[in-house]
This record gives structure tokens, sequence and C-alpha cells, in this order.
């Protein structure tokens, strides 16, 4: 199961938030800094995500991109994507693969465009909440089931989805295993998020088959080891 410890860029800082609330924030500094120590720990890919430009703000997330992009490893990158022009620039900073969330229920053309593209370079955010999909930095609830979404991806040859329960992401309660599962029945690789506190979470979704987790709180509060679960996963 491939690790991806995650860094959340709001306002040039990496910071992790609470169930997705701006209100419920906390800074752990310099992204390019995290983005070091998580190399430094034997992470293969990098999952970056400008939070700035998800809650509609300017970001400069390429320059950041571009500094982490340089210390060698791949880089996946989702936020505040909503059009060709800006899933190009994410690209051109240095971006080896591109999450799109919000776009793809707002306009489904983009995903189909991307796709076609970019290919399996284009991974798709399944953000849920009781089974619907959140968007715009999960201030809202679209009138779309997840799953439906996960299966229109998959037909349109995505190969992977970050799937995140919000209702769990930062909060280190527990990964959703079965939901988890479920969504691979779309036949997408489904890359876990939200919720995982310890390396048991982790072992529970490995012994389920799940593709890949995303590492936030649990990995910045030391709860796990990223160099031990690396070496484990």
């Amino acid at each position: 199961m491939l690790l991806y410890p995650a860094i959340d860029v709001l306002n040039g800082r990496a910071v992790r938030l609470l169930y997705g609330k701006r209100s419920e924030v906390t800074d752990y500094g310099d992204p390019v800094e995290c983005a070091r120590r998580w190399v430094d720990a034997g992470a293969q890919i990098l999952h970056v995500v400008d939070l700035s430009g998800a809650f509609g703000e300017a970001s400069g997330i390429e320059k950041i991109i571009e500094r982490i992009a340089k210390l060698g490893v791949p880089v996946q990158s989702g936020g505040g994507l909503r059009s060709m022009e800006e899933i190009h620039r994410r690209f051109r900073a240095g971006a080896d693969r591109v999450v799109l969330g919000t776009v793809c229920v707002e306009h489904p053309e983009v995903l189909y465009e991307a796709a076609e593209k970019y290919g399996s370079a284009i991974v798709a955010g399944i953000d849920a909440k009781d089974g619907k999909l959140a968007v715009r930095g999960w201030t809202e609830i679209a009138d779309k089931e997840a799953f439906e979404f996960g299966c229109e991806a998959k037909a349109l040859g995505i190969a992977d989805a970050v799937f995140t329960d919000i209702g769990r992401d930062g909060a280190l309660t527990g990964v959703n295993v079965a939901d988890t599962v479920k969504m691979g029945e779309t036949g997408l690789n489904i890359i876990a998020s939200g919720g995982i506190r310890g390396i048991e979470d982790l072992r529970a979704l490995k012994a389920s088959g799940v593709y890949g987790a995303i590492l936030g709180r649990a990995i910045y509060t030391n709860r796990i080891d990223l160099a031990a679960a690396i070496e484990e996963m």
C-alpha cells in the first residue's frame, strides 16, 4: 500500500484543518520544509493540496510546488482547480498527478477534456459526507452520490481516486474502512483519506486491499512514524 504524506497549504503555510473547517486550523510551518521532512523519511510521493484555491482565494501554489518538486519525488496535487488552464499550470509547476474534485461536478466537461489529455495523471477527488459529494473546499454538499461519481470517473478512463470521509478528516477518529472498500467497487484504485490515527488503521486498509492512504495529522503529531509505516506497508 502506497503512503502519501499530505501537505495542505493555506496562505503559504502547511496546515491541518479539523473536519475541513477553516476556523479549526493548526499551523505546521513552511510547506517545503515539511515536504523535505517526509522525503527524508522515505516518502515515494507527496500529496499537496491548495486550500487557499479550494476556498476561492489567491494562493501562489505553483511556486510552492516548483520548490517541492525539486526534492525529487513525484507530487500529486489538488485544490482550487476549476479550468483547463489552471490544470495546465499545476502540471507546468511540477505536479505529476492532478486531483480534480469540485470542477467535476460543476463543469464535467473539464473532467472529460482533462482525462482525454492527461490520462492516468488525472485523479478523481471524491470527498463525501453521508454518501454525497462535498465541493468548494467542503463548504457545500452537491446533489450527487459519491459512488455514482466514482463510476462515472472510471468510465472516463480514470484509474485512481482519493476518497475522503470529510466527517473524519483531521479528527484522528479512525479511518472509514467500510466506505473506502465500498468505493473500490467502482473499479477505481482507492487512496483512503480522512481520520487515519495510527498504524492499526493502515493495517486494516491494507488487509482490505486498499491501494493507498493519505497521511495528515497522524504524522504531523507523531502518532505514526512515517519511515516505519512506509517500510511496513
